[in-house]
């Protein structure tokens, strides 16, 4: 059975707004190796259609990107998605799958099947999961920023605390740190 990881670029105040962070080489490729190491990632409707608009675009050239930035559209063109929804049924974007159906069990069966682990980019979906018992380790950039605004991690509460255990902590530059837990049991 493989991890299931929440990762995601986070600032100090726990703004996730995709717009707000560091964006550099050393990030990109951090994420990059994340999902080398990985078998699929596991979005929510809003995420995965935020990314089908850009990334695989990027993928195929058709927008001018950086380097670092196409690597990573190429690498996450051809990894699995996963995707939860209750809108949609159709995900046209390259080795793209609908989880349906109770999602416990979808996602039990998704880290069953998948030994590599799977990466959950999305942070509705991370709180619902995390409300499920179903995360494994938190892969967390935090970014040396303060936002001000939302959304922000876990902003739709969990039921208790969830005690982390620090597995590592990695500074990158322009101040980012990466911060790797698990759960504590």
């Amino acid at each position: 059975m493989g991890l299931l990881t929440f990762n995601m670029n986070v600032t100090v105040d726990g703004c996730v707004d995709h717009e707000e962070g560091v964006s550099n080489d050393e990030t990109h490729a951090f994420f990059t190796r994340l999902i080398d190491e990985s078998g699929g990632m596991l979005w929510g409707r809003v995420t995965y259609e935020m990314m089908e608009s850009y990334w695989p675009a990027v993928a195929r050239g058709d927008v001018e990107a950086p380097q670092s930035n196409r690597e990573w559209a190429l690498k996450l063109d051809a990894l699995p998605k996963y995707v939860v929804s209750s809108t949609r049924t159709e995900f046209p974007w390259n080795n793209s799958h609908h989880i349906t159906g109770d999602l416990r069990e979808g996602v039990q069966k998704l880290k069953d099947a998948t030994p590599e682990g799977i990466l959950v980019g999305s942070g509705k979906l991370a709180t619902e999961l995390d409300r499920l018992d179903l995360i494994d380790e938190y892969k967390l950039l935090i970014h040396p920023m303060i936002a001000g605004h939302g959304p922000t991690l876990y902003q739709g509460g969990l039921p208790a605390t969830r005690r982390l255990e620090l597995l590592s902590a990695k500074p990158l530059c322009d101040g980012v740190m990466l911060m790797h837990y698990r759960r504590a049991r």
